[in-house]
């Protein structure tokens, strides 16, 4: 059957496919073919018995593929239906041809409405592309600005992330400046640690970030200012921190002598023993820390601890030990004046306690060796400064007070642990100097006692005065209780002279065991040393001055206090041997000796000038002595100046207060004088000639001189005569054929010596040789005879 139909179908399909495709396509959702198929249908399913083409569903259908833009989809499915139905219109055609021209007639009204609704279509997308349009220009400037309004957002978030940023900065700034070091460099940290976000990319944050090593810098470098700040404050203070631990020392010292004066058992303990440190109740003073002063190390930590932080504690290390020990440098200053010494002793004192103290509390920031090497190289220069400035001193005190100083120094770094060896030393050399010039100055001022005293017995009016004075000298205990016991006014047996010596004796010790108070080195030497001094002294310039004074001294009374004073040096210096023996022992020392010897000698010239004294009054009553040497006769009785004579020697040598020991010596002395005398009579030059008679005469005045002795206890020195005794006998007895026998001359005349006696009978030669009467001359040759055989026997004998 011809398709009469098709054409209005083609026509009608062209008008939707046109439609379709003037609309402007838009991006939606893809649809699948079954909703393609379902829509399509719709379009196939419209009521045919309707009059009218009901183009309004049409709309939605065209609208709805327009909108989907899948109008080739929908023009392929279109295609196929037309086709479907072309064929289905062909059969109907075929079947029912009326049919198909009233189908055919519908198709023509369809078309014009299709027509209809194209234009409307048409006007109505150009309406819907113009409103569109514009909506979507106002959509793409809202994007716009939502665009905008994001940057704008991001930029403000970034500036304020570097506005916090900055805060921190300034804030670390703000706390360097208030000395918040380590929160300084915790905020650098916090900086650094930051994490990642829109700020990490921008230039400004990489600039901050290289500038970082900047701002520890600047830390280090404030923390380091205010460390040397804090060096200069506690050198300020280091005088004040070593005077207040030296007064604690000196109190501790104190209470320490005090407590071991009462306890004798405590004596060979010192400060700072073992000893000391268990038994005394210990209540330190923390210098650092005390009412008085408070040292802050708060600087010196932080700063220890920022350059831990920063990898650089080395670097801060050698810092430390140079300004340190610039600083020790400029503690001592050349040359050392003697005065200032206290105080740069306090300043040493007080710059090792803070030392110790770093070291203690720093952990490994300091080694013990950089310390000792700051301690060693400072004491090194202070024995030195010490030595000069005492190279040219003279006066031993200033020697004590520098001791003085000295010790207390070294007790109270000793506490602290520090090695003083060297200033032990040191002071052991300033006593050797010390001792020396005690000495002279002591050696002086015995010299000048001697020298003013008046060789008179000391006298005391009242008791106070003699206890003082017998608590100054050393005397036998039973004589030192006698004198205390008796009555006032009281003639002491020993001059001023005595007194005064004892007094600087005790001085001298004093001052000598005052420097080495507290020295706990060396106590051998130095009680050797002391013992040569005190037997130098006593040797040189006691025993020496008196010796000295013996030879100007012509009053025998004088001499004799001298002689007093003697025996009182000896006893003196045996018990100043038990009393520095006791003393020593405190100091682990063993006995000291002192020499005597110088004494005995001093006294043994004493005794022999009181005998020369005597014999000078002795030659008085020789001179007064007339004798006849060529008497006619015997005489019976003595010579009268012997009478006087004993009686002058035995109330002089009995008043003398001496031990009887040495009044034995005086009369022996005296005694041998007048037996010298009385020989020089018969033998000396001063006699030419004399006879038995003068011979006779002699051995009276022999005999009355044994009696008087005998008379008054001291018939023991009658043996001082027996020379003279026996040659008398000789003469008298024409014994000398007798004392020619070596038999009976060594039984009998052991005494004579034989050149006296053969003086002797030349005398009585002579004498009978110039007599005349026959008698005379004969027993004058007899005398010959007997001188030349005496002579014989003993040619050349001397004695």
């Amino acid at each position: 059957m011809p398709n009469k139909h098709q054409p209005c179908i083609q026509i009608w399909d062209i008008n939707i496919l046109l439609t379709i495709a003037t609309m402007a396509p838009q991006r939606r959702p893809q649809y699948t073919q079954e909703n393609i198929d379902q829509q399509l249908q719709q379009i196939h399913l419209l009521d045919p018995s309707s009059s009218s083409e009901n183009l309004e569903q049409l709309g939605p259908i065209i609208k709805q593929i327009h909108a989907n833009r899948q109008q080739e989809a929908y023009l392929r499915n279109l295609q196929a239906l037309i086709a479907t139905k072309d064929s289905e219109i062909e059969q109907i055609c075929t079947d029912n041809y009326q049919e198909f021209i009233s189908s055919a007639s519908t198709l023509f009204t369809v078309k014009s409405y299709t027509n209809n609704l194209r234009d409307k279509i048409t006007t109505l997308d150009a309406s819907v592309s113009q409103v569109g349009r514009g909506l979507v220009e106002k959509k793409r400037t809202l994007l716009q600005s939502k665009k905008t309004a994001a940057k704008l957002d991001e930029a403000i978030d970034t500036l304020q992330a570097c506005l916090k940023v900055l805060d921190v900065v300034n804030r670390i700034g703000e706390l360097i400046k208030e000395g918040k070091y380590w929160s300084a460099l915790r905020s650098l940290e916090d900086i650094q640690s930051l994490p990642s976000n829109s700020l990490s990319q921008t230039p400004f944050y990489q600039h901050l970030l290289s500038s970082l090593p900047s701002l520890r810098i600047q830390i280090q470098n404030a923390v380091t200012a205010s460390m040397k700040q804090w060096l200069l404050e506690i050198r300020n203070v280091s005088g004040l921190v070593g005077k207040l631990a030296l007064e604690a020392m000196d109190y501790r010292t104190r209470k320490w002598r005090s407590r071991r004066e009462k306890d004798p058992m405590l004596r060979l303990s010192r400060v700072g023993s073992a000893v000391e440190m268990v038994i005394q109740e210990r209540s330190d003073i923390n210098v650092l820390d005390s009412e008085k002063l408070k040292v802050d190390f708060t600087p010196l930590y932080q700063c220890i601890h920022i350059y831990t932080t920063l990898d650089s504690i080395d670097d801060l290390r050698r810092s430390y030990q140079a300004d340190r020990k610039a600083q020790s440098d400029l503690i001592l200053p050349d040359p050392l004046p003697l005065a200032s010494l206290p105080n740069l002793t306090q300043e040493i004192c007080g710059f090792f306690i803070i030392e110790s103290h770093v070291l203690e509390t720093t952990g490994n920031f300091r080694s013990e060796r950089e310390v000792e090497e700051l301690w060693e190289a400072l004491v090194a220069r202070l024995a030195s400064a010490v030595n000069a400035s005492l190279a040219n001193e003279t006066d031993p005190d200033s020697f004590l007070r520098v001791k003085e100083c000295l010790i207390g120094f070294v007790t109270t770094l000793e506490s602290c642990s520090y090695a003083t060896q060297s200033l032990h030393s040191l002071i052991l050399t300033l006593f050797e100097k010390y001792a020396g010039l005690l000495e002279s100055q002591f050696s002086r001022r015995f010299d000048g006692i001697f020298l003013e005293d008046d060789h008179l017995p000391m006298q005391v009016t009242i008791p106070s005065e003699r206890d003082s004075v017998l608590a100054v000298v050393w005397l036998d205990p039973s004589e030192q209780e006698d004198l205390s016991k008796s009555g006032l006014p009281l003639s002491l047996p020993w001059s001023q002279g005595f007194f005064l010596c004892c007094q600087d004796i005790r001085n001298f010790i004093q001052k000598f065991y005052h420097f080495v108070d507290g020295v706990s080195q060396h106590h051998g030497n130095i009680d050797e040393l002391l013992n040569k001094s005190l037997d130098k002294l006593l040797a040189n310039h006691i025993s020496g001055s008196i010796s000295k004074c013996l030879s100007s001294t012509s009053t025998l009374s004088q001499v004799v206090q001298i002689v007093s004073n003697l025996e009182h040096f000896e006893v003196a210096c045996s018990e100043l041997e038990r009393s520095l023996t006791s003393l020593r022992s405190t100091q682990r020392g063993g006995a000291i000796r002192l020499s005597s010897s110088s004494f005995a000698n001093t006294i043994t010239r004493a005794l022999n000038r009181v005998t020369g004294l005597i014999t000078s009054k002795l030659d008085d009553f020789f001179d007064l002595a007339e004798y006849d040497w060529t008497p006619q006769s015997r005489e019976d009785t003595p010579s009268m100046y012997l009478y006087e004579l004993i009686n002058w020697l035995t109330t002089i040598v009995d008043s003398l207060v001496i031990k009887e020991v040495y009044k034995d010596e005086a009369y022996r002395g005296a005694v041998g004088y007048i037996a010298e005398c009385l020989m020089n009579f018969m033998i000396g030059p001063d006699v030419p000639a004399m006879n038995e008679n003068a011979v006779s005469n002699i051995l009276v005045d022999t005999e009355f001189l044994e009696g008087e002795l005998t008379r008054i206890g001291r018939d023991h020195l009658s043996s001082v005569f027996a020379e003279l005794h026996s040659m008398a006998s000789v003469i008298l007895n024409d014994a000398v054929q007798d004392y020619l026998v070596p038999q009976v001359r060594q039984t009998t005349y052991s005494v004579i010596r034989p050149k006296r006696l053969q003086t002797l009978l030349e005398k009585l030669t002579r004498y009978g040789s110039s007599r005349r009467d026959a008698q005379s001359r004969e027993r004058g040759d007899r005398r010959r005879k007997e001188a030349e055989a005496v002579g014989r026997v003993f040619p050349g004998e001397n004695r």
